[in-house]
């Protein structure tokens, strides 16, 4: 089974800010380091409510020393510079263009059918 992830920062241009585009980066700059499941699984964890632009550097630091092993000059210099804006915005772009953009997030599909009764915490269930 392959999973994959199409990170969405649609939030920020709905409510402002740019906090969902920082977490996307994040994640990629995680994904670099081979720890993005671990960090995907503390941001999911705690997300701020989708009204506050809360996903800032620090946050998104800070949330990442609780992965072991993930903070370092690398992924810190990834996180502040926006390193992988280009791929937070092909990401979107791939959200936009997809059904997940009509049915909400999160969304899961297996073999190109959407399972509508996945909702968070569902995925260990389908793949477990």
């Amino acid at each position: 089974m392959q999973v994959h992830y199409t990170l969405a920062s649609f939030l920020d241009d709905r409510l402002g800010g740019n906090g969902s585009k920082k977490a996307a980066n994040a994640l990629r700059a995680a994904l670099a380091e081979g720890k993005f499941v671990e960090y995907h699984q503390v941001l999911y964890a705690h997300q701020p409510d989708e009204a506050v632009d809360g996903f800032t550097d620090e946050f998104l630091l800070k949330l990442a020393s609780r992965v072991e092993g993930l903070r370092g000059p690398g992924f810190d210099a990834a996180v502040r510079t926006m390193q992988y804006q280009g791929f937070v915005a092909a990401s979107e772009k791939a959200y936009e263009d997809s059904s997940a953009s009509a049915i909400g997030t999160p969304t899961l599909e297996l073999s190109g059918v959407e399972l509508p009764e996945f909702d968070r915490g569902y995925l260990a269930y389908y793949t477990g």
